[in-house]
């Protein structure tokens, strides 16, 4: 077994002199195993249902209603309930992002760095598919990670985008209600999880993303309607990344105040004399206070590996600015009839009426329904541009897991339904067909009346849909 790589010695030196009496409390938590954590997706059900369909014993994470933490031999990863979204595997502290964000039904709300989608999802959640969530990324494969993520969550609501800050800031001032900036940090959170985050940290990589962090902020600062929220999160505890990007912030934003967040067991307030760190300058008093209304959740003070948040708050009071809406599009009558034989007999719920289409390459042609606030995305980079309902395929309707995992089993008319470990569920996520007596055509498989995927049901066999980056084995 390699071994494993050790803490950086220049980081266990900056870390002492922070945190003098504290630090040895600190060191020892780093040297031991992450506490697991988990969030239910409350799209799919409330979490008094998941309380009682958990095999695992819970704890309450104070600041996230949708948060638990977990004995440290729990293997929530591989477990049935996670494949179908039934909750995300994430750090108890970045749960605190989402819940300090708040966002409400109805609200367009971008977060700017979004992948793999631990925040998107929880803010997907939180919104309960009402408003706009714009997930941007600006890495493409990680953009794509970050689609499926959101549609697997049952995500009806939200547009995935692969884009610069700058360009989202040029198109879209001042319209979103809040903006999410999760930066991209050094990762010293990580160190518990993440080997690599140890091996790559320095002090110069510290020095540079505090760079990278001031130049995204400026641009998440011009996306926030005048009233409307930024929020700023690193998993961090440099504080050049944290206190130090928030003052330089503040400096150069005078529109912008730090705002007062609820306050949780395990919080500690931000430590405004480590806004200029490790030079010693004479700082405002204003400044100092302010700056103690930023959250940090130390590993050692709480159950999670490390965080932390600055919510600030816009001057002024309007609505978000206009943006071009989404076209939506006339189907072909012989388009509309191929996805109405599809959907009339099967689906319970009334077909969406705003609709786009995108080709493919393929010469398949994709069908979405936006959000009603949507935003047209015409010459951005777009991975998603609504809930994607499936394929019209030379003259017939394909539908998309996207579709399977937002609905409901009961909406469906043509269903298989098997408990948990049921040897037919289990056969279907490895990929297989399944023996199946019933009327021809499209079926949804489904685990304890949750969702899995289509199959396709011809003289009583199913041939499996179930995404192949998906299957088990």
């Amino acid at each position: 077994m390699a071994k494993e790589t050790a803490l950086p010695l220049a980081f266990m030196a900056r870390m002492a002199a922070l945190l003098d009496e504290e630090f040895p409390p600190f060191l020892a938590v780093l040297n031991q195993k992450p506490v697991p954590a988990l969030r239910v997706n409350t799209l799919k059900l409330p979490v008094e249902q998941f309380l009682a369909l958990s095999p695992w014993a819970l704890t309450p994470i104070p600041w996230c209603p949708e948060g638990f933490t977990l004995d440290r031999k729990a293997n929530i990863g591989t477990h049935t309930y996670h494949e179908i979204a039934l909750y995300y595997v994430q750090d108890a502290s970045a749960m605190a992002v989402g819940a300090l964000t708040a966002p409400q039904p109805g609200e367009r709300v971008l977060d700017l760095c979004a992948s793999p989608g631990g925040k998107s999802t929880h803010l997907a959640s939180l919104l309960a598919g009402q408003g706009v969530l714009v997930a941007n990324e600006i890495d493409r494969g990680r953009a794509e990670a970050l689609r499926r993520n959101l549609e697997r969550w049952g995500a009806t609501n939200a547009l995935v985008l692969n884009e610069t800050p700058e360009r989202l800031a040029d198109r879209w001032p001042g319209a979103f209600d809040r903006v999410v900036v999760d930066a991209p940090c050094s990762g010293e959170g990580m160190f518990r999880k993440n080997e690599e985050a140890r091996f790559h940290w320095s002090e110069a990589h510290v020095v540079g993303c505090a760079l990278r962090q001031r130049e995204i902020l400026h641009s998440a600062s011009r996306l926030v309607r005048p009233g409307g929220r930024l929020v700023y999160a690193t998993c961090t505890f440099a504080p050049e990344e944290d206190e130090g990007v928030i003052a330089h912030f503040l400096r150069s934003h005078p529109d912008y105040a730090l705002a007062t967040p609820p306050w949780h067991s395990g919080f500690q307030p931000g430590r405004p004399e480590w806004a200029d760190w490790p030079a010693v300058e004479t700082r405002r008093e204003t400044q100092s206070n302010s700056l103690q209304r930023a959250v940090r959740l130390w590993p050692h003070k709480l159950q999670g590996e490390g965080h932390f948040v600055a919510i600030m708050q816009r001057a002024g009071d309007q609505a978000p600015a206009a943006w071009k809406p989404a076209q939506p599009v006339r189907l072909a009558p012989s388009d509309r009839a191929a996805l109405e034989a599809f959907w009339q007999p099967l689906i319970g719920r009334p077909l969406p009426e705003r609709l786009l289409l995108r080709p493919r390459e393929s010469r398949d042609v994709e069908v979405l329904a936006p959000p009603e606030d949507a935003p047209d995305t015409a010459r951005l980079r777009t991975a998603l541009s609504g809930w994607r309902l499936g394929l019209l395929r030379k003259g017939r309707f394909e539908p998309s897991h996207a579709l399977a995992m937002a609905l409901r089993a009961e909406e469906v008319s043509q269903r298989i339904d098997q408990p948990i470990g049921g040897e037919l569920a289990a056969r279907y996520m490895r990929g297989e067909t399944l023996d199946a007596p019933g009327p021809d055509g499209w079926v949804l498989i489904a685990v304890e009346g949750f969702p899995v995927g289509w199959g396709k049901r011809v003289g009583g066999v199913v041939k499996n849909h179930y995404p192949k980056s998906l299957r088990w084995g």
